[in-house]
């Protein structure tokens, strides 16, 4: 997850700071989950996910198909 929430967050040109609101989390916390500290919650992950039209499979490195599920 760590490289592609840091790949995500740099696509879309958002701050670490950013990522956390949108999570509703520390930017602390952002950081830890980003540098791989520590792992994200499958919530925050959802919140990522839907922010970034994307799939948690693929935020958590399972696939590499951007594409969310239908």
């Amino acid at each position: 997850m760590v490289t592609r929430l840091r790949e995500l967050r740099e696509d879309n040109d958002l701050t670490q700071e950013t990522c956390a609101k949108i999570a509703y989390i520390s930017k602390k916390s952002y950081i830890r989950y980003e540098k791989g500290e520590r792992v994200v919650p499958l919530d925050v992950a959802k919140c990522f996910a839907e922010y970034y039209k994307t799939s948690i499979d693929y935020i958590s490195m399972l696939t590499d198909n951007k594409t969310p599920y239908k």
